[in-house]
């Protein structure tokens, strides 16, 4: 497995798991554990949750599949904005603690810019590393402005920045991408096959099939060319988490990068971040 280091000096697996939408029905509960844990056998060992995920229920989740394998995992979970001053943050993070079955997590996000000014939630952040609650944190759906007011309020030990990004969702690198790598920032790509819709894009199946490839494995190799994204797709099968882990195992070339290129345009101008 391909591994990145972060800002603060941690190696993690440049390919994990994403939690979206899991924990959300009991009658998967057993497959997605099992999915979970296949993950980690792969060595996609970086688990992204948040207290949003089913109101608590993929953290509950993630808490059961790494009970016994916590020391494995690079845990990432994130406070909502509603929550983002200075004691919500804290209880918040105790109480994602608590489903998860933990004492820390490695890493700490704000899910999205709100009301509350992040020279508070940095605070929160900052009080919760010194009493060994976590470990880093960062932020995540900030587009580059955002970024730079978090920077300029204190945040300058921002890891990552979680976001949307996937071959037909390239806005990030006109100027986003750039900022978070000058900085030598982790962008941590999340829905990398577009919730789905890229497994229904006719040329990229032909293209997958021309170098016997799943889409799945194309998503993820194009993602991981780049030595400072970390890739976390959600899978809820076992089988498929271990198609996912596959694509660390692929290299694209610079005539497969400019094909790609052909079926999903890199950016021409600045465009709005995109979020879903």
């Amino acid at each position: 497995m391909k591994h990145i280091r972060m800002p603060g000096g941690d190696e993690v697996a440049a390919l994990g798991q994403g939690t979206w939408h899991m924990g959300d029905a009991r009658e998967y509960r057993d497959q997605e554990i099992a999915a979970l844990r296949a993950g980690i056998d792969c060595g996609m060992r970086v688990i992204d949750t948040a207290e949003m995920y089913g109101a608590g229920a993929a953290e509950s989740l993630v808490g059961e599949a790494i009970a016994d394998r916590r020391d494995e995992v690079y845990l990432v979970s994130k406070v909502l904005p509603s929550n983002a001053g200075f004691t919500d943050t804290i209880a918040a993070c105790e109480a994602s603690l608590r489903r998860l079955g933990t004492d820390w997590l490695d890493l700490y996000l704000l899910h999205w810019p709100g009301a509350t000014p992040y020279a508070e939630t940095i605070r929160a952040f900052e009080r919760l590393q010194a009493d060994g609650k976590i470990r880093h944190y960062g932020v995540s759906n900030l587009d580059r402005d955002d970024c730079d007011a978090f920077v300029q309020a204190g945040g300058r030990s921002m890891q990552v920045n979680q976001v949307l990004y996937n071959l037909a969702q390239r806005g990030i690198e006109w100027d986003l991408a750039g900022w978070m790598r000058a900085g030598a920032r982790v962008t941590m790509a999340y829905s990398p096959f577009d919730g789905g819709a890229l497994f229904d894009h006719d040329g990229l199946a032909r293209f997958a099939a021309d170098r016997d490839m799943s889409v799945a494995q194309v998503c993820l190799a194009w993602l991981l060319k780049d030595d400072d994204v970390l890739a976390i797709p959600k899978s809820s099968t076992p089988e498929r988490v271990i198609d996912n882990a596959e694509a660390a195992h692929w290299q694209l070339d610079a005539e497969d990068l400019a094909e790609l290129d052909q079926l999903f345009a890199p950016p021409t101008g600045p465009e709005p971040l995109q979020i879903y």
